[in-house]
């Protein structure tokens, strides 16, 4: 979209249920903040919003290992992210929380627009229910063995060791969280929102409208997805946390938190709107309104898809890209809140910027460090020695290091003021920086409007390397020592600083929109009021005066030492050995016995004798073995988790007794016929086998 009227922009909004680490911070605040201060600086009409998810499963599920209340859970959290999001100087004009009454009025408004024009089904469905807790489970409040690669504690909606998207009904042997017994399945009614209905519409608004400005990583996984085949998507659940859908026979029922969630920009506007006295309505409605989301890769389908067929039927304006990222690393491996492999934004800012006078420099190299290794195109690493050696020779040595050096030979070499510029003696090195000064907006501002932040930052750098070469090739120190003999020397030491003076103000007002307390420090130093950090005024040659007198120079950056570094590596390894430090064995008690059945129950079990002729490991799967039973009257496929007892040579011969009449379920794409019958003592698994040699295909009774 050219010259848009307004712009809203968003960034995901964060679960209420923990601390975020700066991997969030890298692929959905930082990135947007960076837009959102150039717009700002070109005086555009921009709204910037997020704000606390705090509804869905993880809230309550937190809730449960903290042993309070949901309430006090997002209480507690929506402020620490608010704070975190602040002392990083992430600029929102509202960080809202989907908690509030604005917020459930809002989303049930969108619901019961959608539902009296039809465009919503309800239908009956079965769901896993738990008869010990009497309540239906949503997919998190399910576990069982993934499918994929065979983890025992995968949740009924991903397998959080492989990254897999589940559905309950994939799970291998799933049970309930809250009482941990095996649920059943229950009828039950639910509103669904008919994606496959949309996907004419989403064909040509993505894959052709968009296929050319949005980044590949959002246009691939949304043809997969589309191509795939859409299927309805339930937008309620069976909850009592959450905004309650307004209808009278949906008692208990409360819309999904992937409906509800984005509805949350929406009402943060709204809300925005109301504190300054503004109307809403333009920023959803009007087509000459720029919306851009800002996400992670993992968020695309809800923004790209989902989202988007809501916004269309109930009206409002879609989104003109969405630029998502993808997953920053940590030190060699994913981050990870279960096993403590994360850096928090708060320890960050308690180790870094707490300790500073200020801290804004602090928060400045993490939010350069994070834009240096930009995870834009693909998933990038954050490592301690890398945001050390970044650090110094990026933002130190080149950017640091000249606006030092210029203040520094001011002071000395032109009495404290800006010196005139000689326009007689200008020679070639001053022409090529003055066009390096004046040409390279241009460069920054195309690479911005195409989010492309980390190659952005990279000019703003360059120009000061370029700064630096300048003034070694002049030597104004070295020509100063000619002053004696030959005082029109000076004319070619005040042109080099007052060159280099000019390129100081305009890297105050490029890297604003990255560094914003750096451009800060800046200007204050050059006496230079905020204003001058307006975009307009990037190129120019006369943003300070000459004869001006300007403050005394410091250092922008101070030196981050070894010891600090180091410090950190062995928190975060420490951490998670704390993480995954074992348990000490308690003395086992004695399972209790299940539940008495009748005999027909057991004579449903068909048992058969059978001989394993043929064993291999499953493809990426720890734990599981695909194996060839000899049954007598036939052969079967069965993938079985014992990988990690028994070696695929070991076992081919030995006789088995096989549940010959379960249900084929397919485990890492493999279709399963039936189950091994297995034993375990102390941890280990043995095979249930006849004592004796028997004739395959024999009943067990």
């Amino acid at each position: 979209m050219t010259n848009p009227k307004r712009y809203l922009i968003t960034s995901a909004l964060p679960y209420a249920n923990g601390l975020k680490h700066v991997g969030h911070l890298a692929g959905a605040y930082i990135p947007a903040d960076i837009y959102v201060r150039y717009l700002r600086a070109q005086q555009r009409d921009v709204v910037f919003v997020c704000g606390s998810d705090e509804h869905g499963t993880a809230i309550p599920i937190q809730a449960m290992k903290e042993g309070t209340t949901p309430q006090a859970i997002i209480d507690k959290y929506h402020e620490a992210m608010k704070q975190d999001f602040e002392d990083l100087s992430i600029s929102f004009d509202i960080y809202h929380r989907t908690s509030s009454p604005l917020h459930h009025e809002t989303a049930r408004e969108f619901f019961t627009n959608l539902n009296d024009r039809g465009e919503l089904e309800k239908k009956e469905s079965e769901q896993y229910f738990d008869e010990q807790a009497k309540t239906f489970l949503a997919d998190r409040y399910i576990k069982g063995t993934c499918p994929n690669c065979g983890n025992e504690n995968a949740y009924g909606d991903q397998c959080e060791r492989c990254g897999k998207s589940l559905s309950p009904d994939e799970l291998i042997n799933p049970v309930s969280t809250l009482s941990g017994s095996a649920p059943i399945k229950k009828k039950t009614t639910h509103w669904y929102l008919p994606l496959g209905q949309h996907e004419d519409f989403l064909k040509k608004w993505i894959l052709e409208e968009h296929k050319e400005d949005w980044r590949p990583t959002v246009v691939g996984q949304c043809k997969s997805w589309i191509e795939g085949g859409l299927q309805p998507r339930a937008v309620t659940r069976d909850l009592d946390w959450g905004v309650k859908v307004p209808l009278a026979d949906a008692e208990g029922k409360v819309l999904y938190v992937w409906f509800d969630a984005p509805i949350g920009y929406i009402s943060a506007t709204k809300q925005w709107a109301i504190d300054n006295n503004k109307d809403w309505k333009p920023y959803w409605q009007d087509k000459d309104t720029k919306l851009v989301h800002f996400i992670g890769k993992d968020n695309i389908v809800f923004h790209c898809i989902i989202f988007p067929v809501m916004l269309k039927l109930h009206g409002d304006i879609l989104p003109d890209n969405v630029p998502a990222n993808e997953f920053l690393n940590l030190e060699g491996d994913k981050m990870s809140t279960s096993r403590n492999w994360k850096l928090e934004m708060r320890d960050y800012i308690n180790d870094f910027v707490k300790k500073e006078n200020g801290g804004g420099a602090m928060v400045d190299a993490l939010r350069f460090y994070l834009t240096h290794i930009a995870p834009e195109t693909k998933d990038s690493e954050f490592t301690w020695k890398g945001f050390q050696t970044a650090y110094k020779s990026e933002l130190m040595d080149k950017f640091g290091n000249f606006e030092n050096r210029t203040l520094v030979l001011m002071h000395k070499l032109c009495g404290g003021k800006v010196p005139v510029f000689h326009n007689e003696l200008i020679d070639d090195d001053d022409k090529q920086l003055i066009t390096d000064i004046t040409t390279c907006k241009d460069t920054i501002t195309k690479l911005l409007e195409e989010y492309k932040f980390r190659d952005a930052l990279a000019e703003v750098i360059d120009l000061a390397k370029k700064g630096n070469q300048y003034m070694q090739k002049k030597e104004p120190w070295i020509v100063a020592k000619q002053l004696e003999t030959n005082p029109e020397v000076q004319k070619q030491i005040d042109n080099c600083l007052h060159l280099c003076l000019q390129l100081t103000g305009n890297l105050a007002i490029l890297i604003n929109p990255f560094l914003p307390n750096i451009a800060k420090a800046i200007i204050h130093k050059l006496k230079l009021v905020d204003r001058v950090l307006e975009w307009k005024n990037a190129g120019s040659m006369k943003l300070l005066s000459v004869g001006y007198s300007l403050r005394e120079p410091q250092l922008l950056f101070r030196k981050l030492e070894d010891a600090e570094i180091n410090e950190q590596i062995e928190k975060l390894k420490a951490g998670l050995i704390k993480a995954v430090e074992p348990v000490k064995e308690q003395p086992k008690e004695e399972a209790a016995p299940k539940a008495e059945i009748q005999y027909d129950d057991f004579a449903k079990i068909d048992l058969k004798v059978g001989t394993i002729t043929a064993a291999e490991k499953v493809p990426k799967a720890d734990k599981l073995l695909k194996l060839e039973v000899d049954l007598g009257f036939e052969k079967r496929t069965i993938v079985s988790g014992i990988a990690l007892h028994f070696e695929p040579s070991a076992i081919v011969g030995k006789q088995v007794v096989v549940v010959a009449n379960l249900a084929p379920r397919k485990m890492r794409g493999i279709e399963s016929n039936g189950m091994i019958l297995m034993a375990e003592e102390n941890g280990k698994l043995k095979f249930v086998n006849p004592d004796e040699t028997t004739a395959n295909g024999s009943g067990v009774s």
